[in-house]
């Protein structure tokens, strides 16, 4: 995935990291203490989180924020 423009695909992107590693959404939300339901939630882009969560998760699941300059395309639908 080039960029992340949406919480849906913000969600998405986690989701394929956890199930890469193996991990069942109860076992990733255990080191944040997010229950199950939570992880579900942040997967389908519906729950809105704390960027202290979000790093959390991130780190959980051994991944990084990289803030970029934005590429020119035009925005749709829930896109950042």
């Amino acid at each position: 995935m080039s960029g992340i423009r949406s919480p849906k695909e913000l969600g998405e992107a986690l989701r394929q990291k956890r199930k890469a590693k193996g991990l069942t959404q109860t076992a990733a939300g255990k080191p944040v203490n997010l229950v199950q339901s939570k992880i579900s939630q942040i997967e389908n882009g519906t729950l809105a989180i704390e960027l202290s969560t979000l790093f959390r998760l991130l780190a959980a699941l051994d991944l990084e924020l990289v803030v970029q300059p934005r590429q020119k395309h035009e925005i749709k639908g829930d896109e950042w």
